[in-house]
């Protein structure tokens, strides 16, 4: 009997990674990561045109060479009977009306690009549709993100309309790659519901942008198919099998079923370059104020999931360990950074720090605001500030856990996933200390990628569903990190200095003051900003 294989596919902020499964026992086979050519745009584009501050951007082409590399690795010569992937977002472009990258066709256009997740240069257009309000804000707190779709889309119809008005798509770079790999645009339900603000009763928010809604499409719950592996792409990559593409799924959310979370009341922390905390309820309630937003069907079947997270996570540690470095590359570094670390005691360094590096999502929604550590003199070393960053990550994790209390949500399970998870043991046990509760980190390789290969099996049929993906294929064991007793009255000071801190409106304005007078040339719409109707 013909061995068949599913495949799954992860596409991160710097590089794309895949898994090959047997789709009989769920063995991993194989995996194999692909490093985007041109990583993240922040300086420039490949033709040199400067960018301004607070702009990060991708090239669509490096996703599909990414593709290309992958499918060929893990799957010539293979039957395979579906395929999964899960997309950083929102990380949204413009297209011709037949799907070409506008980035292909206006190679100098900064805004005929991919805008990445971690684009802040769109918060001032979030800012603007905030202050108008409508209903379709009731599910997300009341505000949208700069991060998001909407505000991204307002961006490119005010400041470059000329390629506005030659977009035939607005699109998610996860739905894009569904749609170059099947030939098919088959949009998902994720994308839409928690960056896009759509709801199946009302479709997506109308007036906001001039010509959006003509440039999006209906989107299909997640576990759908979005057709089979185009010939074209057969021919390039050796592959066989049905190869069901199934639509594709935020990153964070899709690594769900790879770790155990398909039940009500388990909160998962997908700490990756970005941390994003969700959390799986069979019953609607009001979301609690400060958390980013809730949808259903748009993570695993028949749930509402609650999403929060933190905009920076692994890359602020990236930051310091590759601005200060102890070794001779970045792995040592690291390494040395959480050997030392471990060997402070909680508040022996007198810091504490704001993890906003990236600007802040919950509660605050402000890709405007910025990092800052309190206690520095001339006593204070390296390792002593790269253990309040660790703290500060976990500060704000706790921030999302009292949210959730404070709304009367039971958070029976906490599990951590994705990189920093499993390599960074000395950050988990400083997170339980924090939180004052037990985590536990799945015993899975590749976890994202497996998450998405279940979404493949599911919309393969592979599986009866999401329950019986993770049965096959998710995690069999977790570690669990005990909090530590002794930790506790350091860590409940250190605590309320950060929540006082990050709930100072004199601190934020000077935030934002800073990042204004570092960027004067830079127009700041306002409320009267013409793309936001």
């Amino acid at each position: 009997m013909t061995a068949t294989y599913i495949i799954g596919l992860d596409y991160g902020t710097g590089s794309a990674r895949g898994v090959l499964l047997d789709a009989a026992t769920g063995e991993q086979i194989a995996s194999h990561t692909h490093a985007y050519r041109h990583d993240v745009m922040t300086q420039s584009l490949p033709d040199g045109t400067l960018l301004p501050r607070s702009w990060a951007l991708q090239n669509a082409a490096d996703y599909l060479e990414a593709a290309e590399e992958i499918l060929d690795v893990l799957g010539r010569g293979r039957v395979i009977e579906s395929i999964g992937l899960g997309f950083s977002a929102s990380s949204p472009m413009p297209t011709a009306a037949d799907g070409t990258a506008l980035s292909e066709l206006y190679p100098g256009e900064p805004h005929a690009y991919v805008k990445l997740w971690k684009h802040r240069a769109a918060q001032p257009y979030a800012d603007a549709i905030n202050r108008r309000g409508g209903a379709f804000l009731r599910n997300f707190g009341g505000k949208l993100s700069g991060e998001w779709l909407l505000p991204k889309a307002a961006e490119i119809a005010d400041e470059a309309p000329h390629i506005w008005s030659v977009a035939g798509r607005f699109i998610e770079s996860g739905d894009w790659l569904v749609w170059q790999l099947t030939g098919h645009e088959v949009r998902s339900l994720g994308f839409a519901a928690y960056k896009a603000q759509y709801s199946e009763a009302e479709g997506y928010p109308q007036g906001i942008v001039p010509g959006l809604s003509e440039r999006l499409s209906v989107p299909h719950r997640i576990g759908s198919s979005g057709g089979s592996l185009s010939e074209a792409w057969r021919t390039r990559t050796g592959i066989s099998g049905r190869a069901i593409v199934a639509v594709a799924v935020i990153d964070s959310h899709v690594v769900l079923p790879a770790v155990g979370a398909v039940s009500s009341g388990c909160l998962v922390g997908a700490l990756g370059t970005s941390a994003v905390y969700l959390f799986l309820s069979q019953q609607f309630r009001p979301l609690p104020p400060g958390i980013e937003g809730v949808a259903k069907d748009g993570s695993v079947r028949d749930l509402w999931c609650y999403e929060a997270g933190q905009a920076g996570f692994g890359d602020t540690l990236a930051w310091f360990v590759k601005a200060f470095p102890r070794g001779a590359d970045e792995a040592e570094s690291f390494r040395i950074y959480n050997r030392e670390a471990a060997e402070l005691e909680p508040g022996a360094n007198h810091l504490v720090a704001l993890d906003w590096w990236n600007g802040n999502r919950v509660p605050l929604a402000d890709s405007n605001l910025s990092g800052l550590l309190l206690g520095l003199t001339t006593e204070t070393t390296g390792v002593g500030i790269y253990r309040a960053l660790i703290e500060s990550l976990c500060f704000g994790a706790r921030t999302v856990v009292d949210l959730f209390e404070a709304g009367d949500f039971a958070i029976d399970r906490i599990i951590l996933t994705s990189g920093l998870a499993q390599n960074n043991p000395l950050l988990v046990q400083i997170m339980a200390d924090v939180l004052g509760r037990v985590v536990e980190v799945p015993s899975i390789t590749h976890a994202t990628a497996v998450g998405a290969a279940v979404h493949g099996a599911v919309a393969a049929e592979l599986v009866s569903g999401f329950a019986e993906g993770t049965a096959r294929f998710g995690a069999r064991t977790f570690t669990p990190y005990q909090p530590r007793p002794e930790s506790a009255a350091a860590y409940r000071l250190l605590y309320r200095n950060y929540r006082e801190l990050s709930g100072n409106r004199t601190v934020r304005n000077a935030m934002h003051d800073l990042n204004t007078a570092a960027s004067p040339l830079l127009d700041q719409p306002g409320e009267e900003t013409k793309s936001v109707a």
